[in-house]
């Protein structure tokens, strides 16, 4: 839901370099790379950014279920706008590029959380935190690096005050 929502608040990185020109989508429609024995698949959540996080688990539980059953549509994967990769959590990979699957424009690559222990407000104190890394390849003809900047902090923002997510 987060790279939905940053894509709304960054939409130049909703977009496709179609040889001569740059085509900005008005849907944001996430792809989600899903491993099966049968190969990497990368079905879709369409208009991402106007669901909760609940649905989209929701969606992509059956989405990948479907993937590894080997019995997706091809309306269930095309038609994406931006690919998310999640090899943290299935294979406990820190940290990883992705390749941009064309014409998208960019992918978001997660690693796995960890935990860290961070200093605390008073000396001798400290706290447990979260974190994880997060990178995103982009296609340099339609994003350049200051505006995948500027997508990787709104991104960041709603992780880290996921309140800001309520639909």
């Amino acid at each position: 839901q987060a790279a939905a929502l940053a894509l709304r608040k960054v939409p130049a990185c909703n977009s496709s370099w179609m040889n001569d020109f740059i085509r900005q989508y008005h849907n944001v429609n996430i792809n989600v790379a899903v491993q099966t024995e049968h190969g990497l698949f990368v079905p879709v959540v369409r208009d991402a950014d106007k669901k909760g996080l609940a649905t989209i688990a929701d969606e992509v539980k059956q989405l990948a279920s479907r993937a590894k059953d080997n019995s997706l549509k091809p309306e269930d994967y095309e038609g994406g706008t931006f690919t998310v990769s999640n090899l943290g959590g299935p294979f406990g990979i820190k940290q990883f590029c992705a390749i941009v699957n064309p014409p998208q424009s960019a992918i978001l690559a997660i690693g796995s959380a960890e935990k860290r222990v961070i200093p605390g407000a008073a000396e001798g104190q400290y706290e447990i935190g979260s974190f994880m890394s997060a990178t995103l390849s982009c296609d340099h003809r339609v994003i350049d690096g200051a505006m995948g900047a500027e997508w990787l902090k709104a991104f960041k923002g709603y992780l880290e005050d996921p309140t800001t997510m309520l639909l």
